[in-house]
């Protein structure tokens, strides 16, 4: 196991891997990896891209790490995709475009999939995020599955969120339903050669208008990623965000919100843990689950009855 950390901390991809895989498969060994290389992180900047699907977030993710590595970084790329319903591995096949930069010792891009996670994130890319931080990348690029209203994880997840938009396809008046207006640092019409993208661009703009109060007002970027277009303003509407992040001070206060929640959420998964690997042990639930079925007992009071049983309250 420490082989495997001093690998990882050496530069290796095959590390890398290994440990991603350990950590997406839950394997016992996990928590003791992740605390080895826990001190090694802090330093990769978190960008994350989400949108519909067909905006072409792949694409963009493409041109944006060409553009990061022409500047001399070095990039991670997690695309967390939909989940086999049989081998819960990703499958969606649009990586290929993206696996020009195989090759590229100073570029790293695994697939994960959702595996039944809501919210757009797979349950473990954050800890997938801790090994890339520790592996030295310099930016972690988490492009999320389009999944509508519920795609607003990433926002605790990522420093910069770019939401992605195209023209003529309802997508601003969609946004404006399910509050994902909110999690935009940066909008992104991809696209933008059809039909219908000023329409959509003036849309945006105007519900900023209505709705934003904060110091940072989002830009709306345009683009056409298969033909690079755009990709430069988008850059640096990126460089501008996290200058504004730093020399504010909200870069930490963010990352220090995100290592409370990361922290409220280890506890909480181990309590239930905890109390789930007793009640299953110990206590056979048929019974009970037929009382209340039968309402001759509340789910509320069998609870608190399984709770007594454990000894949860002494």
């Amino acid at each position: 196991m420490q082989q495997l950390v001093a690998e990882l901390l050496q530069g290796k991809k095959r590390a890398a891997a290994r440990l991603i895989s350990l950590v997406e498969n839950d394997e016992p060994q996990k928590r003791e990896l992740l605390k080895e290389i826990y001190p090694y992180t802090g330093k990769a900047y978190i960008v994350g891209i989400t949108g519909a699907p067909g905006s072409g977030k792949s694409s963009l993710t493409d041109r944006l790490l060409q553009k990061m590595r022409s500047n001399g970084l070095t990039v991670g790329v997690i695309a967390v995709d939909p989940s086999s319903p049989f081998s819960g591995g990703a499958i969606l096949g649009d990586r290929i475009r993206m696996q020009d930069h195989a090759l590229d010792e100073n570029v790293f891009i695994r697939s994960m999939g959702t595996r039944g996670s809501l919210g757009g994130l797979s349950r473990t890319t954050r800890e997938a995020i801790q090994v890339l931080d520790a592996f030295g990348k310099d930016i972690v690029i988490v492009e999320t599955v389009g999944v509508g209203q519920s795609e607003v994880d990433i926002v605790r997840t990522a420093d910069t969120t770019l939401v992605m938009l195209t023209p003529a396809g309802g997508d601003s008046v969609q946004t404006l339903k399910a509050g994902i207006m909110e999690i935009a640092d940066i909008f992104v019409i991809n696209k933008a050669d059809l039909p219908g993208a000023e329409k959509t661009e003036t849309e945006i703009k105007a519900m900023l208008d209505m709705k934003n109060s904060n110091k940072w007002r989002p830009p709306v970027v345009t683009t056409v990623a298969t033909i690079n277009e755009g990709i430069d303003n988008l850059w640096e509407a990126l460089q501008q965000h996290r200058s504004y992040l730093e020399e504010s001070g909200r870069l930490m206060e963010i990352r220090r919100q995100r290592v409370r929640r990361e922290l409220t959420e280890q506890v909480e998964y181990l309590v239930k843990n905890k109390i789930w690997s007793q009640v299953k042990d110990t206590i056979e639930l048929n019974d009970m689950v037929e009382k209340i079925l039968s309402r001759r007992l509340d789910p509320y009071s069998a609870a608190s009855e399984l709770l007594e049983k454990i000894d949860f309250y002494d």
